[in-house]
């Protein structure tokens, strides 16, 4: 999609909140709309009059002006890309004017989103691909900066496209070595640097725990770190890591096959992680950042880890595994102690798509945080609000902590006893890994992936929380 100047002869689309009739429409064109077609300007509405004798406009309705929310203008540019569709329109131009108590630059770049978000297609696997009629974007707003905030949007949703081409990618093509190398594809013409860990690395530097998850698995696990350090390697950096599995059929405490299709989106942590790093360093943020991912499969076969089995961790911590099936936990453990150990990390964010219990507990458009230092949760959870992404705080109790101990091993991974609050409880073995730095946990369980579309979110994967991560690392130089 380009932004371009004004188009001749395309259609005009407007904006309009309720009973809003704007000064610059003629007597007839108000009648028209107005009386004749009874627009107005509730939210999700929308008039076509296009054509041949017409005033070639459109009509999105915004619903009432005092309550627009966060996310009203991506909607309403979601919207006006599905019309542009619609009516085969190749050319549009579109005139963004703020309502309310949004900011003009906000109502503009979430316009931009909006478009965007319409026009994303996963089709890589289609013989015949869905043509994408509109080709061309006429903008007009009175901010004189425009162009820069477009441009930076566009890399923003760049590094969403991004994020949903990873996790809606198959397990057959995307497995913890293809992964790593899609990521050195993406990251080729940016100023980071990626250092990629094979198995005999892994080993070496204490991994247990993430390689006792692979080890079912033919494919040799992975693990990846990025580093965008604008402000040089001597400043600390905001740390984000991903849980990387690429499927995972729960091993021996094997998933149902309903359960089990959906699995190639398990490792949607990971992609956030290195989406959001994109974003920052497409956009030249001035915050030094650093993307980590373990990646693996979670197989079975006569190798594999067992219900029951003891094993080790980078940490030195032993951890008894009572359930296959909660094999995120494992391989973040590692994650985030080399996060807490060999880099400066100022503040750690992990993403995980990591219990059904997060779902049980907030549905599919929530996420689950969890934290040890309420003033930087404080600072994510105003910018999700901000974003439309929303995300809800769990406590971390200090009895559930006590729950996390085996009587055999330093850790249990899944008590046999407290069948409750998996969410939390895995927050609390996750906590013990990050040594004492502060740390916010994410579980995307819900949100990540879309069975069905779900307003401007696709179906499959979403991309969610990279718009969050982005913004609140922005605010953070």
């Amino acid at each position: 999609m380009n932004f371009v100047k004004k188009l001749d002869s395309a259609p005009s689309l407007y904006f309009l909140p309720e009973n809003k009739e704007p000064d610059f429409f003629s007597e007839d064109l108000k009648n028209y709309i107005f009386k004749e077609r009874a627009f107005e300007g509730k939210a999700k509405e929308s008039l076509v009059y296009i054509g041949p004798k017409t005033d070639n406009i459109i009509l999105v309705g915004l619903g009432k002006e005092e309550d627009l929310e966060a996310d009203t203008y991506v909607q309403a540019g979601y919207r006006a890309y599905k019309l542009a569709q619609e009516n085969k329109l190749e050319g549009l131009n579109l005139s963004v004017e703020a309502f309310g108590d949004i900011h003009p630059a906000k109502a503009l770049q979430d316009t931009v989103e909006g478009l965007y978000q319409g026009a994303y297609h996963f089709d890589s696997y289609l013989k015949e691909k869905k043509e994408r009629r509109l080709k061309e974007v006429h903008i007009h707003s009175e901010l004189e900066d425009q162009e820069a905030l477009i441009q930076e949007v566009s890399h923003l949703m760049e590094a969403v496209y991004a994020a949903r081409d990873f996790v809606n990618a198959p397990a057959n093509d995307l497995y913890p070595e293809s992964f790593a190398q899609r990521v050195l594809d993406l990251f080729k013409d940016l100023d980071v640097d990626i250092r990629v860990y094979d198995e005999k690395e892994v080993k070496d530097m204490g991994m247990e725990a993430l390689l006792a998850v692979g080890k079912g698995s033919d494919r040799p696990v992975r693990f990846l770190v990025a580093k965008y350090l604008p402000l040089g390697e001597d400043q600390e950096a905001i740390t984000l890591v991903g849980k990387g599995m690429t499927y995972d059929s729960g091993g021996y405490a094997l998933k149902p096959a309903r359960s089990m299709d959906t699995m190639k989106s398990d490792m949607a942590g990971a992609a956030t992680a290195v989406a959001s790093l994109y974003a920052l360093a497409k956009n030249q943020v001035q915050e030094n950042v650093v993307a980590i991912f373990a990646a693996a499969e979670n197989m079975v076969s006569g190798g594999a880890v067992r219900n029951g089995d003891i094993i080790g961790s980078m940490k030195g911590s032993t951890i008894e595994v009572n359930n296959t099936d909660a094999e995120g936990r494992l391989i973040l453990a590692d994650a985030l102690y080399y996060a807490a150990s060999q880099v400066n990390s100022k503040a750690i964010i992990d993403m995980a798509t990591l219990t059904g219990a997060a779902i049980a507990a907030l549905g599919y458009d929530i996420t689950a945080a969890l934290t040890n230092d309420q003033e930087l949760l404080d600072g994510l959870l105003a910018t999700s609000r901000a974003t439309g992404e929303g995300m809800w705080q769990l406590p971390i109790t200090p009895g559930i902590r006590e729950k996390t101990k085996s009587k055999v091993a330093d850790l249990d991974n899944s008590s046999r006893t407290y069948r409750v609050a998996g969410t939390i409880y895995a927050a609390a073995f996750l906590e013990h890994f990050v040594e004492g730095k502060p740390w916010i946990h994410l579980d995307i369980a819900g949100p990540a992936y879309k069975d069905s579309p779900s307003g401007y979110l696709p179906y499959g994967a979403t991309g969610v929380p990279v718009k969050t991560l982005y913004h609140y690392i922005k605010k953070q130089k």
